[in-house]
């Protein structure tokens, strides 16, 4: 029964022919704390423009989908961001549990890893007791997992290949079902890593573009590599026009690449 309620919740998500996703995360403030970014400031006018848009999911968390989320009820695919997490320490916080995932109508929960850090076992433990938890209801986990480089005292995001497919591999092996990660820059070390993994792969959208096309061009790559898709935030709501935004990394997504 569980196996089947899993089936479903994830063809809502890659439900487009392709079978490939474009997710919009307006997750970001609670794990990544840059300041308030103009497209986030009026939350209910930007959830609105990204849902007339129909991208293929929306990752919020549980108080944004309960304020803002009952008016497009069933309209786009509900993913929770399940945690909050700081590269610099080990230390973590539940935001929501599989049930009240579930009560909201979530379709998936995100849970967000960093990986390569000076103490990175507790996250895996708390990716592996999601993953348990979530398969009794039949409840879809998307890790977001980032490799890290450490720095003196300040670690960052890596995107060294050889980091990506650890982390990838990592995400695999705890039993997750669709893996969001950075994308390496390269479409040839990006298909080596997304051919060696048995689940779907999908790229971060990464820093904000300077141009649309520069965000296009990204997400055409990302199709070249075989990647199941992008989960893009700053690229969409932090362009002012975010209905174009929308429209040009849709067109890049499922118009095939040449």
């Amino acid at each position: 029964m569980t196996a089947l309620g899993k089936q479903i919740r994830l063809k809502r998500i890659f439900s487009h022919p392709t079978g490939r996703i474009l997710s919009i995360a307006i997750d970001h403030l609670v794990n990544y704390p840059i300041g308030m970014p103009e497209g986030l400031r009026d939350l209910g006018t930007t959830i609105e423009k990204i849902i007339q848009a129909k991208p293929s999911a929306i990752t919020m968390l549980k108080g944004t989908a309960a304020r803002f989320m009952p008016r497009f009820a069933g309209e786009v695919p509900l993913i929770l961001q399940q945690m909050a997490i700081r590269p610099h320490s080990p230390h973590l916080a539940d935001l929501v549990t599989v049930e009240e995932a579930l009560s909201l109508g979530a379709d998936a929960l995100a849970v967000a890893v960093y990986v390569k850090g000076k103490d990175d076992i507790p996250v895996y433990k708390h990716l592996a007791d999601v993953v348990r938890d979530s398969e009794r209801f039949g409840l879809p986990i998307i890790t977001h997992i980032y490799p890290l480089v450490i720095e003196g005292d300040a670690p960052r995001i890596s995107n060294a290949p050889e980091d990506i497919f650890y982390a990838v591999r990592v995400a695999a092996e705890a039993g997750v079902d669709v893996i969001k990660t950075p994308y390496t820059g390269d479409i040839a070390s990006f298909k080596d890593i997304v051919s060696a993994t048995p689940v779907p792969v999908v790229t971060a959208g990464g820093p904000k573009c300077e141009t649309l096309e520069e965000a296009a061009a990204m997400i055409r790559d990302v199709v070249r590599s075989g990647a199941a898709g992008s989960t893009v935030g700053r690229n969409v709501w932090g362009f002012p026009d975010v209905a174009l935004a929308m429209d040009r990394l849709k067109t890049a997504m499922f118009s095939d690449a040449e």
